[in-house]
């Protein structure tokens, strides 16, 4: 209890923060991003209260422990069978699209001179599954709460600008349900906003944009352990260490989080467990994204600006632009 007590304040004001994004979400501001509305409510709560010491533990503790141990439990609803069940040429377009998002990304957050690590959850969004593939990753690289709150705020904006812009450049392209489905699948950032997006269209739309999502979640799973591979061994060439290779590299999390899309992809963890997994998922993240908000001054944004809204529009542009040119001209889904 000794060990525990420290933690209490500063955990049960990142729980308050996270119950009152989820009711705000959904009560007050339906359709908004209760991930977002945490971080939000977290930085307004740290910068206009004074919150003493005695909260700093549990919060510290919210951001690294909570969010491991939901990151772990986010891998019970990754199923590796959608990938058999999407198709080749649509896989390669999930493939290919991710590289495209992760490179704009990354040179425009060089261009820009956004710190690179901000710059890869920028891509790692963009590219994978939104909020979810943010905080799965910064851990992984150490990312900063400055820089998890700025990405998250900028995938979310430009997801939810999504639900609205696909449909109708759809429509005025005269796109099939089948190919609308595989350009919403692709290019849009959080599963809801994928699903939300396919269901203007037409409810085919959206059964077909699902399974795309499915597919690029599922590729979170391999994609984090390459990421975290590639960062250690950019850090030890920086730093003119020897590599310690792949198994030191990845952190303990993110082997949990692979076991967990194992176990799921096998049948041991069955639907109706893994549903509830994920809403336990879910539930630690925002308490955790709370704690990010919480650990966030302004002034640290202040020294950012406005440039990662920038990166954000430039790598979902590009991506919106290159797969809806893939879909169309190479005939991936029919297009009428």
């Amino acid at each position: 209890m000794n060990g525990v007590a420290p933690l209490l304040p500063g955990l049960a004001l990142a729980a308050a923060v996270a119950v009152a994004a989820r009711l705000g979400s959904t009560a007050l501001l339906p359709g908004v991003s209760e991930i977002l509305l945490a971080v939000l409510l977290g930085i307004v709560v740290a910068n206009a209260v004074p919150l003493r010491g005695g909260y700093a533990p549990g919060i510290r503790f919210a951001v690294q422990r909570v969010l491991r141990i939901g990151i772990v439990l986010l891998g019970a609803r990754l199923s590796l069978d959608a990938v058999l069940a999407i198709g080749g040429s649509a896989l390669g377009l999930v493939v290919v699209a991710m590289a495209i998002a992760f490179a704009v990304a990354l040179a425009v957050g060089y261009a820009l001179r956004l710190p690179r690590r901000l710059a890869l959850l920028i891509g790692v969004g963009t590219a994978v599954c939104g909020n979810s593939a943010i905080v799965a990753t910064a851990p992984v690289v150490k990312a900063e709460e400055r820089e998890v709150s700025f990405a998250v705020a900028t995938i979310t904006l430009f997801g939810t600008l999504a639900v609205f812009a696909f449909p109708l450049i759809g429509r005025a392209l005269g796109l099939s349900d089948e190919a609308f489905g595989v350009w919403a699948g692709v290019g849009v950032n959080d599963t809801s906003q994928v699903v939300a997006a396919g269901a203007a269209h037409s409810p085919v739309a959206r059964d077909v944009a699902t399974v795309v999502k499915l597919v690029r979640n599922a590729l979170m799973a391999p994609l984090i352990v390459l990421i975290a591979w590639w960062w250690q061994r950019s850090a030890e060439a920086a730093q003119g260490s020897v590599g310690r290779g792949l198994r030191g590299a990845v952190p303990l999390f993110v082997l949990g989080f692979l076991a967990m899309a194992l176990l799921r992809t096998v049948g041991v963890i069955q639907p109706a467990t893994a549903a509830l997994l994920d809403e336990a998922a879910k539930a630690l993240i925002l308490v955790a994204l709370a704690g990010v908000g919480l650990n966030t001054k302004v002034a640290q944004l202040r020294s950012i600006g406005p440039t990662p809204f920038v990166a954000g529009l430039a790598t979902m542009s590009v991506l919106a632009a290159a797969s809806l040119a893939a879909i169309v001209g190479l005939g991936i889904a029919p297009v009428r």
